[in-house]
């Protein structure tokens, strides 16, 4: 027998700006960075904290210390075996879960010896290029930050009473795409009123507009908007694909709200199968998350990965992103170099 051995470190990661979205401004991000070492072999996998999902990295490391000793005995074979296991015993915890299920994926693919989209059959050159995220500031500094990063396309935060103003005046400087995230910080009505005007100025997609659980707002948007409205707020786990049809054209996967990339999958199947279109989204995650979408790009329409170019500082590397491309290592796994501190099994 060959036990596993978890280990775990928090980090407070520092963004470039302070980031802002409808919900409110930080200029960190907590995250928790857990290894499963096993065979000799080390997976790696994270989870960010995120607020306004009452998940914290305290939590999340008590969940795992009073867990650990239980799942250091289950006899790893492959991920979705593991996921099963973890989401039963773990529960209210999906963020810590999914931690957890990229560490397995990570060992998974360097026991196959191979890149995870090779593990899934993916030719990994074929898939939609990240956006970029500018937050919500003044025009000035929202002009700045495009001007410092220039890129194909941009998602910009809304929620303001400056909303139609920002964006047509971010028009007026840029021919790249624009996609918007409300992040819910609409009513119907300020949805109804400002949907087209941003389609005029040639929005790709919008991300949450309404709170997600206006459903009937949504469905009212739905028939009305001439641009793609995407759920994230209202897409969490597994079982909210299938109430997003007919109220969305498509949803935002984050692997931190869903429990992992086991879970994510399946939704990814469930969308398809439901005719609507599939984003990836991030979280802000350091290289280590970020990698784990960048695996599942050839899956996706759009995706959305730019956490490691927000931040100020990373723990890991081997992914690449220029001008949207992202570019793999092509080795076992994440195909990611942990840098931080050692994490020894």
């Amino acid at each position: 027998m060959n036990p596993m051995k978890i280990q775990h470190i928090p980090y407070n990661l520092r963004f470039k700006y302070p980031f802002t979205i409808s919900k409110g401004t930080k200029t960190h991000q907590p995250t928790l960075i857990v290894s499963i070492g096993q065979f000799g072999l080390m997976g790696y996998g994270e989870a960010p904290a995120i607020t306004y999902y009452g998940i914290t990295v305290e939590k999340m490391i008590a969940d795992l210390e009073l867990k650990k000793p239980v799942i250091e005995k289950f006899a790893f074979t492959e991920p979705s075996r593991f996921w099963h296991f973890l989401h039963h015993l773990i529960p209210d915890n999906p963020f810590l879960v999914c931690a957890l299920d990229i560490a397995a994926w990570d060992l998974y693919g360097k026991l196959q010896k191979k890149p995870l989209y090779s593990c899934w059959k993916l030719n990994i050159n074929e898939g939609p290029l990240t956006d970029y995220t500018i937050g919500i500031d003044s025009v000035e500094k929202m002009l700045l930050k495009m001007r410092e990063k220039p890129w194909p396309i941009y998602k910009i935060k809304l929620g303001t009473p400056e909303d139609i103003d920002i964006i047509r005046a971010l028009r007026k400087n840029t021919d790249a795409v624009l996609r918007v995230d409300a992040n819910a910080g609409w009513n119907l009505q300020e949805a109804l009123d400002l949907i087209p005007s941003l389609h005029e100025c040639g929005v790709e997609l919008i991300e949450q507009p309404l709170a997600k659980d206006n459903l009937e707002g949504m469905r009212v948007l739905y028939e009305k908007s001439p641009t793609p409205l995407i759920a994230d707020e209202s897409c969490v786990f597994e079982e909210d694909v299938e109430k997003c049809q007919g109220l969305f054209h498509g949803v935002n996967i984050k692997l931190t709200k869903c429990s992992g990339i086991t879970p994510a999958l399946r939704m990814i199947e469930t969308a398809r199968k439901l005719g609507m279109k599939v984003m990836a989204g991030s979280m802000n995650e350091s290289t280590i998350g970020s990698a784990a979408v960048g695996h599942l790009l050839p899956l996706l329409d759009y995706v959305d990965m730019d956490g490691t170019l927000l931040l100020d500082e990373d723990i890991a590397r081997g992914l690449i992103i220029e001008k949207g491309k992202v570019i793999l290592s092509g080795k076992p796994g994440l195909g990611i170099e942990y840098t931080g501190l050692p994490l020894i099994p």
